[in-house]
């Protein structure tokens, strides 16, 4: 096994470390990672909910809000339908009860039972019956058109928002809200389902407490450049910009009425930051009798961001940190819209402990579908996961006191093999509604007892998993030769249909190939598919259509269900993709350890931990850093393990510090490899372990060889 340690220019670290003003091994890290552009690098060193993407970015969403107003204001009754997974049902109880708490008529659905996945033409035909007018579908629906033309039919309307991969026809509904539609301009496809479903919520809150909902405005400017001044504006429609010019004129050269101004401004709001200079500027460019109505808003923006007083942009451009992270050249334009927004957001106190308990959901959400954390969802993970940590909302406060993890630091890794599981129990045994009513529930002690039923599904669904994984690892390990060699397929009655992606997740784990597991109904299969070596399983899905009864999914996870009488053609069809399918070069480089940063024995101290902490969270997209180190004395070998200790607890002398490793299925290479008193070189991760109430800081080794002399 290799360990790999790539080069990298020394003096990008320091110029990345002194602009952005992290720490040097930070710089590193993030440099052997590729993270060298600042709007990638932000989100990694900021934790500012302004960094969060403007909602009204999204396609149709002003649509959408405008449509649940009505409904608001004519007494409407809605109906959210979701999924049964974490994402599905955090979408559910975040949008339903953001809804009830404006007072609105909502009921909400999700797939119960062997109910398929995506809005039914059950749901929707018994909300029609019930007076019913308005579906709002979260985490599904980009699949559904028959069952919004049917909607539409009985006076429905839909309103779609989704984060699956759309098909090229779409659903007729009222409004999509999908950030990967192909008109889409949002600047991050990667959303989750919750989201999707969190910038409708806050589009809605915006709705109902801006006046600038529904408004345009003008922020306008001009500034000086080589004998000549450049006359700009920006126009912004529901604080997210919409269009932009810019013109450079000579003073007195063209009279305002040449340019593309006076139609851009036309009927605007405008702003600008200091109003006497602005007319002055514009006099000196295009003459005393041209008279632009403006207002300034520096004063206004002093009273809310105070350390703004008295500066010019050009000054504030040098203090901004929008600035200061973004790719291109920055100009003073750019500043007064961050400041402008920042101003808008803190006036009318956008971030209130309601959206922060939206975030918890949205934060577990995407943990669950395992989104990558990278850009804005970073920003969403991390605030869910502080304000998790400091005040729970109800439901996730009752289940983790069940979970016993009410007194431990929360991490994106506790919420994954923790939370999560739980939350997914309820949907994976059939009443995905009891993960949601915990989420809505405002009796304390009936929320304490669906945590509990919650808690007891989970140990019910882990032990069917062990039962069905171990029908499953034979029947997947005879399937390689079919699929030559490059896909694993588990099927059967055997196979519980709650678990076909916890099966299918654990094969692509244990044979590195990308894999299928599915149940058999009594008439119908539903398959789950996972994804290995970063292949794109869309052409599965896209190839066999004809024979799926309905499909969905992202890129590297997917599922689908289909009449059994389809099942062999689908096996013949999957042969023959998997003959196109080559993964020789991917399994070489995995036998490479990448390593992101040598550590000197002295850095070996409980700070290292700071650099991991400004790095979390960790998951799809931003693996655990891992670390090496040199001549560590081995001080202690224990053996631990159930089933006959296959593994090793070291306890390695760095100097001034003894460290606790664990080192996994490593029992065979004691003596033979390294001993007691050895000095030895180590790839590692670092974690903190908690035991009997109890954190400890450890390594967890990756590989370890005897130091050279």
């Amino acid at each position: 096994m290799s360990w790999i340690k790539k080069d990298i220019p020394q003096e990008l670290v320091r110029e990345i470390a002194a602009k952005y003003n992290c720490d040097p091994l930070v710089a590193s890290i993030l440099v052997r990672r590729g993270l060298v552009n600042g709007e990638d690098i932000r989100y990694f060193l900021e934790d500012d909910l302004r960094y969060l993407h403007n909602a009204f970015e999204l396609p149709n969403i002003e649509d959408a809000v405008d449509r649940i107003l009505a409904a608001k204001d004519e007494g409407e009754r809605i109906l959210v339908f979701g999924d049964r997974d974490v994402d599905g049902i955090t979408s559910t109880a975040m949008v339903a009860g953001g809804l009830q708490r404006l007072g609105m008529d909502v009921t909400w659905r999700l797939p119960l039972g062997d109910e398929p996945y995506g809005l039914s033409m059950q749901a929707v035909e018994e909300f029609a019956s019930n007076a019913g007018t308005l579906v709002i579908t979260v985490d599904c629906g980009i699949s559904n058109i028959a069952e919004v033309a049917r909607a539409k039919e009985l006076g429905v309307d839909v309103i779609i928002t989704d984060h699956h991969n759309p098909q090229d026809e779409l659903p007729d509904a009222i409004a999509i809200i999908n950030p990967k539609l192909r008109d889409s301009r949002y600047p991050f496809r990667n959303l989750a389902g919750c989201g999707v479903a969190y910038k409708l919520i806050s589009a809605l809150r915006f709705a109902l407490k801006s006046d600038l909902y529904g408004q345009s405005v003008c922020l306008f400017n001009t500034r000086p450049v080589n004998g000549a001044y450049i006359v700009e504006t920006a126009k912004l429609r529901n604080m997210a910009v919409v269009d932009r010019i810019a013109e450079t004129v000579v003073p007195g050269m063209i009279d305002i009425t040449q340019t593309r101004l006076p139609a851009f401004l036309e009927g605007q709001q405008i702003f600008v930051w200091d109003k006497r200079q602005q007319k002055l500027t514009l006099s000196k460019i295009f003459g005393k009798g041209v008279d632009v109505q403006m207002f300034d808003i520096a004063r206004e923006i002093e009273k809310e961001i105070p350390q703004t007083a008295g500066k010019s942009l050009l000054r504030l451009k040098e203090m901004s940190s929008f600035a200061r992270y973004s790719s291109k050249d920055c100009d003073e334009l750019d500043v007064f819209i961050n400041l402008f927004t920042s101003f808008i957001q803190k006036r009318e106190k956008h971030f209130t402990d309601e959206d922060m308990a939206d975030l918890q959901l949205a934060c577990l959400g995407t943990i669950a579908d395992i989104m990558p954390l990278v850009n804005e969802n970073r920003v969403i993970v991390r605030a869910g996961l502080m304000d998790m940590q400091k005040n729970p909302r109800n439901g996730l406060s009752d289940l983790l006191i069940k979970l016993d993890l009410a007194a431990r630091r929360i991490t994106a890794h506790t919420l994954s093999w923790t939370l999560c599981p739980a939350v997914n129990a309820a949907g994976r045994m059939g009443s995905p509604e009891k993960a949601a009513q915990l989420l809505l529930e405002q009796e304390g002690g009936a929320r304490f007892s669906l945590a509990g039923e919650l808690y007891d599904m989970n140990e019910e669904r882990k032990r069917i998993g062990a039962e069905t994984w171990m029908f499953v690892e034979p029947l997947a390990a005879s399937s390689l030769a079919e699929f030559n060699n490059t896909f694993a397929v588990a099927y059967g009655r055997e196979i519980f249909r709650g678990v076909t992606g916890i099966m299918a997740n654990r094969m692509t784990n244990f044979f590195k190939t990308p894999s299928l597991a599915a149940s058999f109904g009594e008439y119908t299969v539903t398959g789950s598919l996972r994804s290995a070596h970063g292949y794109d399983l869309t052409p599965i899905l896209d190839q066999c259509a004809d024979l799926f009864i309905d499909k969905g999914g992202h890129d590297y996870a997917a599922g689908f269900s289909m009449e059994k009488r389809h099942w062999e053609t689908f096996l013949e069809r999957l042969k023959t993709i998997s003959q196109s399918i080559d993964f020789s070069e991917e399994e070489e480089a995995n036998e490479d350890i990448i390593v992101d940063a040598e550590l000197p024995l002295s850095y070996l101290n409980p700070d290292i931990f700071k650099v991991i902490d400004r790095l979390e969270p960790f998951g799809a997209g931003n693996e655990p850093i891992t670390f090496m180190a040199r001549k560590m004395r081995v001080q202690e070998i224990q053996f631990m393990g159930k089933n006959g200790a296959n593994h090793v607890k070291i306890t390695l002398d760095t100097g001034k510090h003894k460290w606790p490793v664990v080192y996994w299925n490593a029992a065979g290479k004691v003596r033979k490899d390294f001993d007691v008193n050895n000095a030895v070189d180590v790839v590692f991760r670092l974690n903190r372990n908690w035991y009997n109430g109890t954190e400890t800081p450890q390594m967890v080794a990756l590989d370890l060889k005897r130091s050279e002399e």
